[in-house]
């Protein structure tokens, strides 16, 4: 393998990350849980075009939020270069099955990748979530778990894809995990996702539900209930 020129570290000004936190994708989770952890009295630190919080107690992290594949990874080298171990990330996805709606949450396994950015990070056979995180999750969730597409091409997704991954048993499509579970098996470190089905991509045409009130409030409690979840895992 070839030297890479650019290694992810921690500067003297920079701080040590607990194991547990959450990377929020999106940006109005973000913003919801910057809110939260101000209230709380974390402290509010750098992290390229993005933000991370601190907690003392219990010692946990927030991050976010890192949209597509390419910053995702960005803020993923970062955080684990700065302490982090045992990543949930919390994000969006788009249903490929018609027994999954709108509001509804997957557990990604595994992922077919679609994106540039995990061929950068070879690992030696497939590579698939903390079983581990996993379990914690299924414990305070109420979860679909099973593959997912990943694709930096959001307005490429293509009916043919949709049906046939769909007929394959695949859940749903997003724009980062597959990235992020190939950079967390390439640098030795446990990570999981728990993605909301913002969108329908198996009707036809395309049924959009990220603009409802419902699956915003959903979305409100699936932040409020992860940062208790991570919380408790933290303070053991």
């Amino acid at each position: 393998m070839s030297e890479v020129v650019v290694h992810p570290s921690r500067s003297k000004t920079e701080p040590q990350l607990p194991p547990w936190g959450i990377l929020l994708v999106n940006p109005a989770e973000a913003r919801q849980a910057a809110q939260i952890s101000g209230q709380e009295g974390w402290t509010r630190h750098f992290l390229f075009h993005s933000n991370l919080h601190l907690g003392q107690s219990p010692p946990m992290f927030l991050a976010g939020p890192a949209v597509g594949a390419p910053m995702a990874v960005i803020c993923l080298e970062k955080l684990i270069a700065l302490g982090a171990s045992r990543i949930i990330v919390c994000g969006w996805c788009g249903s490929l099955q018609p027994d999954l709606g709108v509001g509804e949450l997957v557990l990604p396994t595994w992922a077919i990748s679609e994106e540039g950015t995990s061929a950068h990070y070879p690992v030696a056979g497939k590579v698939e979530s903390s079983v581990r995180l996993r379990q914690a999750l299924k414990d305070s969730f109420v979860v679909k778990e099973g593959p997912i597409w990943t694709t930096d091409a959001l307005y490429r997704e293509t009916r043919e894809k949709v049906v046939r991954y769909g007929q394959e048993g695949i859940l749903a499509v997003d724009m980062e995990c597959s990235a992020l579970m190939q950079v967390a098996a390439f640098r030795g470190v446990e990570l999981a996702a728990v993605l909301m089905v913002s969108d329908l991509l198996w009707q036809n045409p395309w049924q959009p539900g990220f603009q409802g009130n419902d699956f915003r409030n959903r979305s409100q409690e699936l932040v409020a209930d992860l940062l208790r979840c991570v919380g408790g895992l933290a303070a053991v």
